[in-house]
């Protein structure tokens, strides 16, 4: 037995996990048109490599990846583009966002793959992050950061431990523990892949209590040989213990700090599912186009897991589960924790959309008015970042920006644990939210007011630069007139002196004659 370790505060929910893991996987309809975001992961936006009019194959590239932190993207199904316009996309704040729409043509042909896939354990680490990210794979724990990335800890960096995040601790979400129960070996394959890229002396796999049969599945699956390198541990089943901070700490003891990041002590952490998705990506030459997506929630009469194609608009997964729209109050996309709400149904699944979760009215909690708050503490007791939720909330709602960053703000995951255990009902999070956005909008405004001050310091130094070329290049000229006047003025001089010396010379010739 692996010995656990415990993180501070998290809190113990109900999962209503059963209500999606009813059924086997199931395979999400190929809709009439794929609507396909730009913007699907941390990062840069991709840039569209297709036009309007063009027919495009499954699995072809449509939009290529714009900078470092940036991912392509690819097309879901074959068809024609017939837009790329600003559409309606999951995004907290409502706002629509660049997209290549796709015309499927019902054929879904692929585009040509390679039967003949190069043995991974010949590539070395660079070739395989280059496979990784032509593939457009990030992140589908939520998070969305490119995963190529995480494959690269840097030339002096040493990997001890690769750990595999399986825990899944939201309520609701259940898609990787689908994905444990009915894949278990392209986990395993993707993994491997994960661990030969960087050369980890070590893997964990983190999966809660709450889910025996996907664990007992992921062993099963492992060989004997495997077996020696994978650990597949058992957590307790507390919210948040899928934090990628809290479940290092629960796995290995070692607490982050402020602005540490795992690779700083020897670790990397990456999801199941993008494991799988690694695996397809080496071992079968497939990019990232489906994911699997939990539809859930009262409004539901066909919960379950589908895997899904990326770009599918959400009304359509939504009528394939059979969603009762008379019951559905609100969509949202990932948990009750930490998910956010879905304005338009015609958005599209993305790459970071692990579960649609349907909120009906006697779920809805009830209209309780924020009252003041009374100090109890059972903030700071369920932090799972050991912050001091209460002295953030005064900073951030008087809006004293430097403060609430003295307070450690950043360190906040949003998980939601001050908020739900709250007797005054004062929405936190939201108070953290505001406060870190208006940081980060005072630090652009600053880069912009820095940029501007060193535009204007910059066209001063040019306009001094140029008067003093201008005077440099007055008084050079200055110097070669008097040069050139001292010059005339001696070979003038030199001139007269010969001609005097010519007639002195021709005077005594004259005399010596005489």
């Amino acid at each position: 037995m692996r010995k656990l370790f415990r993180f501070h505060g998290g809190i113990v929910l109900e999962g209503h996990k059963q209500m999606s893991l009813q059924h086997p996987i199931i395979t999400g309809e190929i809709p009439r048109q794929l609507v396909h975001a730009l913007h699907q992961h941390i990062g840069e936006a991709a840039y569209p490599i297709v036009d309007v009019g063009d027919h495009v194959l499954t699995g072809q590239m449509i939009a290529q990846a714009d900078g470092f932190v940036s991912a392509p993207v690819h097309a879901g199904s074959s068809g024609t583009v017939v837009a790329i316009e600003d559409r309606p996309i999951a995004h907290p704040s409502g706002l629509q966002g660049p997209c290549i729409v796709i015309e499927t043509d019902g054929d879904d042909k692929w585009i040509d793959i390679d039967d003949e896939v190069e043995d991974y354990k010949r590539m070395d680490a660079s070739h395989l992050r280059n496979l990784v990210r032509d593939a457009g794979i990030v992140g589908l724990g939520g998070a969305g950061f490119p995963s190529f990335i995480k494959l690269n800890p840097g030339k002096n960096a040493s990997i001890n431990t690769l750990i595999l995040n399986g825990a899944e601790c939201e309520p609701y979400i259940s898609c990787d523990a689908a994905l444990l129960l009915a894949r278990p070996r392209e986990i395993i394959d993707g993994l491997m892949v994960i661990r030969h890229a960087l050369q980890a002396k070590q893997c964990l796999v983190g999966i809660e209590d709450n889910k025996p049969a996907a664990i007992k599945a992921l062993k099963a699956a492992l060989t004997s040989q495997e077996k020696t390198i994978i650990d597949v541990v058992t957590i307790p089943t507390l919210y948040p213990a899928g934090s990628e901070k809290q479940l290092i700490k629960t796995l290995t003891g070692i607490s982050l700090a402020a602005k540490q990041l795992p690779i700083h002590h020897g670790i990397v952490c990456h999801n199941v599912g993008t494991a799988a998705a690694v695996g397809h990506a080496i071992r079968k030459n497939r990019p990232l186009v489906s994911r699997i997506v939990t539809v859930t929630g009262d409004a539901i009469d066909k919960p379950g897991n589908y895997d899904v194609r990326l770009g599918t608009p959400m009304i359509n997964l939504l009528q394939q589960a059979e969603l009762q729209s008379y019951k559905m109050e609100r969509l949202i996309m990932g948990g009750p924790m930490m998910g956010f709400e879905i304005s338009d149904l015609n958005s599209p699944v993305l790459k970071t959309t692990n579960c649609l979760l349907t909120i009906t009215e006697e779920q809805l909690p009830l209209n309780n008015h924020a009252m003041p708050c009374i100090r109890c503490g059972e903030c700071n007791r369920v932090c799972p970042a050991n912050l001091l939720p209460q002295q953030l909330y005064w900073h951030a709602r008087a809006r004293d920006l430097e403060q609430v960053q003295n307070y450690n703000l950043f360190d906040c995951i949003e998980c939601g644990c001050c908020t739900y255990v709250c007797p005054s009902h004062i929405p936190l999070v939201q108070y953290y939210r505001f406060a870190k956005t208006a940081i980060w909008a005072q630090e652009q405004d600053r880069k912009k007011s820095d940029h501007a001050r060193e535009r204007h310091e910059f066209n001063q130094y040019r306009t001094e630069r140029k008067k003093l070329e201008k005077e440099a290049a007055r008084r050079k000229k200055q110097a070669q007139l008097k040069k050139s006047d001292t010059d005339e003025v001696a070979a003038a001089l030199a001139r007269v002196s010969a001609k005097k010396s010519e007639n002195a010379h021709k005077n005594e010739t004259k005399l010596e004659k005489g």
